[in-house]
């Protein structure tokens, strides 16, 4: 197994595809390990690219310190393994916990990124995602890893996934619980403690970027992701349809499909960097990957355009007295004369 060193401590990796094709490296949310990305890894080395996926300080095989993590690190990590297989420039996605590195080492190492792939993230912490994340921690050091993982499961994913994916579920709680270690996801949770927001230096970020944000994401909602794209100009946020926190289990088609359009366009110069909005095809299978959003994206319930300021009136469609009543619809009460 190939492991890196990094300051004496055992970095995990697995580097997978042919060599010399464009690279996308995978960066871990908090509970993750590289096993998480296999439906990922697979299809993209299948569609030619090389893929590097890693354990973060604390997570999976990685060393696991005993004491505080610094989480500026995580950033350091990447660079050193970057190194470590000789890639000069490559493609880094990351998801949630992930995304934030993914964010940091952009603005730190910008010459060592290709495109930027951001999913489910935040710069900056509100009240109410502070408190969510406090919820979590005392979940985990007052209960366990199990209550943490049970806190975590209906804000990554849908209902209807919850339900009939129950026995793999059960298998990924399993592979988690074996993989990481209370005290070193504490340990991760607490390096981010600290944490001071940084959407004023996203202006730093010149590399092209990819911002995935899911349609029900209530963890890190589109507020989060429309500072990215305010703020990074060579970028393009994208919504998820029908997708919460974790969408890369969830979708990961619609997710490798994305993918190979993003590093697509900027391999062959086509990407257009922009700062608009687009929605990602709900169809794996469709030949289109995406379409503007013409409506307002930041709000749960979209309005005609020019409602609100008064221009149109929302039109409302005359139902004809011939027509017949729906199934189950109440019927018209006769009155007596």
């Amino acid at each position: 197994m190939p492991y890196m060193l990094y300051k004496r401590h055992s970095i995990y990796y697995e580097l997978n595809g042919e060599k010399g094709r464009p690279l996308i490296v995978f960066v871990n949310g908090l509970t993750q390990s590289t096993a998480i990305w296999g439906l990922q890894t697979e299809q993209l080395n299948k569609l030619g690219y090389q893929t590097l996926t890693f354990d973060l300080l604390g997570q999976g095989k990685s060393f696991k310190p005993i004491l505080d993590i610094n989480f500026d690190e995580n950033a350091d990590v990447l660079h050193e393994l970057l190194l470590h297989i000789g890639v000069k420039k490559a493609y880094i996605a990351g998801i949630s916990f992930g995304g934030v590195t993914t964010l940091q080492f952009a603005i730190r190492f910008p010459e060592q990124c290709r495109g930027l792939i951001v999913m489910s993230a935040f710069t900056e912490m509100d009240r109410r995602l502070m408190l969510l994340g406090l919820n979590m921690y005392q979940g985990l050091t007052l209960v366990g890893l199990n209550m943490l993982l049970d806190i975590l499961l209906p804000i990554n994913l849908s209902s209807d996934y919850l339900q009939k994916n129950e026995q793999l579920l059960k298998g990924l709680r399993k592979m988690t619980l074996a993989k990481n270690d209370l005290y070193a996801i504490q340990n991760l949770m607490e390096s981010i403690s600290t944490f001071k927001g940084f959407t004023g230096e996203l202006t730093k970020i010149k590399a092209p970027t990819l911002i995935l944000n899911g349609e029900f994401d209530y963890l890190t909602p589109r507020w989060c992701h429309e500072l990215m794209r305010k703020n990074i100009k060579d970028s393009r946020l994208v919504i998820i349809q029908h997708a919460f926190h974790a969408f890369t289990v969830e979708y990961p088609a619609i997710v490798n499909k994305l993918f190979d359009y993003f590093v697509r366009e900027v391999e062959n110069k086509t990407w257009k960097g922009d700062q608009s909005v687009w929605i990602a095809t709900d169809d794996a299978a469709s030949k289109e990957v995406l379409y503007p959003c013409y409506g307002d994206h930041m709000r749960a319930i979209h309005i005609a355009p020019g409602a609100a300021e008064g221009k149109s009136k929302p039109v409302v469609k005359k139902e004809s007295s011939k027509a017949k009543a729906l199934p189950g619809a109440r019927k018209k009460i006769k009155t007596k004369k």
